[in-house]
């Protein structure tokens, strides 16, 4: 059996509309084959992100940026995660395989810094960006949660076994 991590900082009403949409369309009936595991950024770990064929990031931007809590998250697990840092400090290419991964992000008025500093980080592990990145800004709408719900699915399908 496949599994997707979804690890996700939802603080707000909004940004766990979005979380539970994704986790919904995740264990889409239609998908077989994947086991789902929901962490919250502060609760993931390394064997967490070891254990997983797909992850699946959701945040809220702060101040320009990933919420304190996923960045935690990266910090305590980059490492052991297969991360790889260059010489000079910045990120290295990784060394092994790429895995699948989607990302959302919720903001008020701007998104971009939060999503590059994701993808800055993503960009040194092992993972591969697999679907359009869900930025939502202001409202969560039904075509948000729609959204949400069809980036779970996605990445869930994916790694789902074949016939």
């Amino acid at each position: 059996m496949s599994r997707l991590l979804i690890v996700q900082h939802a603080p707000t009403a909004s940004v766990e509309a979005l979380a539970a949409a994704a986790v919904a369309g995740a264990g889409d009936d239609a998908i077989e084959g994947v086991e789902i595991v929901v962490r919250t950024a502060l609760e993931a770990g390394a064997e967490d992100v070891l254990a997983a064929d797909a992850y699946l990031l959701g945040t809220p931007a702060n101040f320009g940026y990933m919420s304190g809590a996923l960045k935690h998250f990266f910090d305590t697990v980059f490492l052991q995660a297969g991360g790889s840092l260059g010489e000079d400090g910045g990120a290295g290419a990784p060394t092994d395989g790429r895995k699948p991964y989607g990302l959302w992000v919720h903001g008020r008025y701007d998104t971009t810094g939060a999503v590059r500093s994701v993808q800055s980080i993503v960009q040194a592990l092992a993972w591969q960006q697999s679907a359009p990145v869900l930025e939502v800004l202001g409202h969560v709408d039904d075509a948000a949660l729609a959204a949400a719900y069809d980036l779970g699915a996605t990445l869930a399908a994916l790694i789902a076994p074949g016939d």
